[in-house]
């Protein structure tokens, strides 16, 4: 009822390519081999070379996935970096949220990214 009264579907569809558009600015990020998602359930999946969308060694995935988790949640975002055969950050922001959580979200993503592919790098 709650969903339904609150206008919340509504606000998940017209944002939507807000939060496409938000996420589709990290693929300059090297470590961002693919964004997709639809409404506001999304993720980012991580590559060794983002040119060639070559993985990650199995080792190396471990390790940028644990950068990645503690750089997120030190940042104060709260979303998951697992590596399920292929490393991948989801994303499920709330559904009240709007543009400017979508540019906080991408501003901790993109921060968080660049940590872990400088550690990648060494």
């Amino acid at each position: 009822d709650l969903i339904e009264r609150e206008g919340l579907l509504d606000h998940v569809r017209a944002n939507e390519p807000l939060l496409r558009d938000a996420l589709e600015q990290l693929r300059d990020v090297p470590l961002v081999g693919d964004v997709r998602g639809a409404g506001y359930f999304w993720g980012i999946e991580l590559v060794a070379d983002r040119e060639t969308k070559a993985p990650f060694a199995p080792g190396e995935a471990k390790e940028v996935v644990a950068v990645l988790d503690h750089e997120i949640k030190a940042r104060g975002l709260i979303c998951r970096a697992v590596d399920r055969g292929f490393p991948v950050i989801q994303l499920a922001p709330p559904l009240i949220a709007g543009p400017a959580e979508f540019e906080e979200i991408a501003g901790v993503l993109r921060a968080a990214m660049t940590e872990a592919a400088v550690a990648h790098a060494r």
